[in-house]
């Protein structure tokens, strides 16, 4: 069981940070943190929603309980455009593995979704490819649903 928010978005986060260092490793950019998005190289935007927090245990006076809390995690991955979506697809087959149905530090995570592309995805009409590259991305989103049981 996890005890708090900040035990599931440190597990959650931990956990994209380790799988992206590893080699190819790919800069991550997580809410409330400056980043800056690198020039015409893979990077993936980690980003985490609680919903719902329900009752999970109805206690007796004096007892300590927890709350059922689901919530979302959103991983976007973004890759140059004009070089295919296998690259992109990949990325996101690696954090797809990482939660898939997996339960980790209590942590309950359902099938994930995706990835979905998001946008286009394709150079502007006119646009010459390097100069396009420097700002563009090709861009998919995973979604995977999870809860937690919260003190």
């Amino acid at each position: 069981m996890t005890a708090t928010y900040n035990d599931v978005r440190a597990a959650i986060e931990g956990r994209i940070a380790t799988q992206m260092a590893v080699n190819p490793a790919y800069p991550v950019a997580y809410g409330n943190v400056p980043f800056t998005p690198p020039n015409n190289t893979p990077w993936v935007q980690a980003q985490l929603r609680f919903g719902d927090n329900t009752y999970a245990t109805l206690l007796p006076t004096g007892s300590v309980g927890y709350n059922r809390q689901t919530g979302t995690v959103t991983l976007n991955v973004f890759t140059p455009i004009g070089n295919g979506a296998a690259a992109n697809y990949t990325i996101a087959e690696r954090l797809k593995d990482l939660f898939d149905r997996q339960t980790v530090s209590g942590i309950i995570f359902d099938a994930a979704s995706g990835p979905a592309q998001v946008g286009a995805g394709v150079l502007e009409s006119g646009a010459s490819a390097s100069s396009a590259l420097a700002v563009a991305y090709f861009q998919t989103q995973l979604t995977i649903t999870f809860e937690a049981y919260l003190q």
